[in-house]
């Protein structure tokens, strides 16, 4: 029996698809977030996998492009303009030293590997972004929403969301190879758009909500998805990242009309976005991997240290105690979603070398799997240590 390519087609997708929703099920069943495994489900019929997806290559890859828009519009739509003002304020000394000691390994490896300038700047925000989706739904998964040390998390991750503003249109310049006076060109445009945004959303939130709000959700929807791609298209052409466009957009939505958003599209961000975690996989060849396993597990090592350092400091700053400043540390070792963004960009954009792919999935995999595990044990860990420390203190006094 032949059968035609759009049959086949059919039969592939609808295969990724049901094998995305078994491998979320796995995960949900183990406690980590599903992205290390659509990663693996990439990686076994990607390039150098078992089957290549042939027939459905080009819906992924563009299912990819929407996932990326939905995945920043959605982070934006989880803040309102005053709080990312306050955020900042708050949080900007530990947001510095989150990013000079998180993006440092990265820079140092890449180099370290030969992937270039580009792979080392590429690779700074892979190691330096923490993934606020598994961040918060470990604080959620954990009853850890209403602790002392909670706000000074978020902060960070707030302060990261917003770096990742000025850094995606710095990374866009570098991966376009273009000059020094057209990168800080692009650099200005987008700075020049984040504040603006956040003035129009400060002062006139409410009629950006009212353009986008209906009571239909059919329209809703429609309106949402639209306006979503028809920024994220806009600002893609003048070189500023068509996820900066999309997180902007999501920050000039407020009040009711963003929680309503946030509703409606959660459930196609989880469609396109684990299409792009699959896409990302595709990409990479597993024979790529282990040259590079061993500088993953390495910066892995190091990079959850240095998360831990900036959590404990950041919460000692807050007046939390140690128990506190722990938890703190180890909610922001995963990375993930952004992480992948981050990696993806470089990838598609043909700019890096193979190992650069499979060093950043190899290690986004350890941490996303790190994080999750780290954030359960550190409290009984800290009470085991709490215990020999009192123990070694009681022991002189009884002898």
């Amino acid at each position: 029996m032949q059968i035609s390519g759009t049959a086949l087609a059919l039969i592939q997708l609808g295969a990724v698809f049901f094998g995305l929703g078994v491998l979320g099920r796995i995960a949900a069943r183990i406690g980590l977030s599903p992205i290390p495994l659509y990663l693996l489900g990439g990686l076994v019929f990607g390039t150098g996998g078992l089957i290549e997806l042939r027939e459905v290559e080009d819906f992924i890859h563009i299912a990819s492009e929407i996932g990326v828009v939905l995945l920043l519009l959605l982070l934006g739509l989880e803040y309102t303009a005053g709080e990312l003002v306050t955020g900042m304020r708050k949080s900007w000394p530990a947001g510095l030293l989150d990013l000079v000691l998180n993006a440092t390994p990265g820079v140092i490896v890449a180099l370290m590997l030969g992937l270039g300038p580009t792979g080392a700047i590429a690779m700074a925000g892979v190691t330096y972004i923490s993934s606020s989706g598994i961040v918060a739904k470990v604080l959620n998964d954990l009853g850890r929403l209403g602790n002392r040390e909670t706000p000074t998390i978020l902060s960070i991750l707030v302060f990261e969301d917003l770096a990742m503003a000025v850094y995606l249109p710095v990374l866009t310049a570098v991966l376009a190879g273009v000059g020094f006076v057209a990168g800080m060109t692009t650099v200005g445009i987008a700075l020049v758009a984040v504040t603006l945004v956040l003035i129009v959303a400060l002062r006139y939130g409410k009629y950006v909500s009212a353009i986008v709000a209906s009571e239909d959700r059919e329209i809703f929807l429609l309106k949402l998805l639209g306006s979503a791609l028809l920024v994220a298209g806009i600002a893609s052409a003048v070189q500023v990242s068509a996820a900066v466009g999309a997180f902007l957009l999501g920050i000039a939505i407020s009040d009711s009309t963003a929680h309503d958003a946030t509703k409606i599209l959660e459930p196609l961000r989880d469609l396109f976005a684990a299409m792009f975690f699959v896409l990302f996989g595709l990409s990479t060849d597993p024979t790529t991997i282990p040259p590079v396993l061993g500088w993953a597990v390495l910066l892995a090592v190091v990079t959850t240290v240095t998360k831990i350092a900036t959590g404990w400091w950041a919460a000692k700053r807050a007046g939390a105690s140690q128990l506190g400043r722990a938890r703190a540390g180890t909610a922001l070792i995963a990375r993930g979603e952004f992480s992948i963004v981050i990696a993806g960009l470089a990838v598609a954009a043909g700019a890096v070398p193979d190992e650069f792919a499979a060093l950043a999935t190899t290690y986004v995999l350890l941490m996303a799997i790190i994080g999750p595990i780290g954030a359960r044990i550190v409290e009984p860990v800290m009470r085991v240590l709490a215990g020999r420390k009192q123990r070694v203190q009681v022991d002189p006094l009884a002898e």
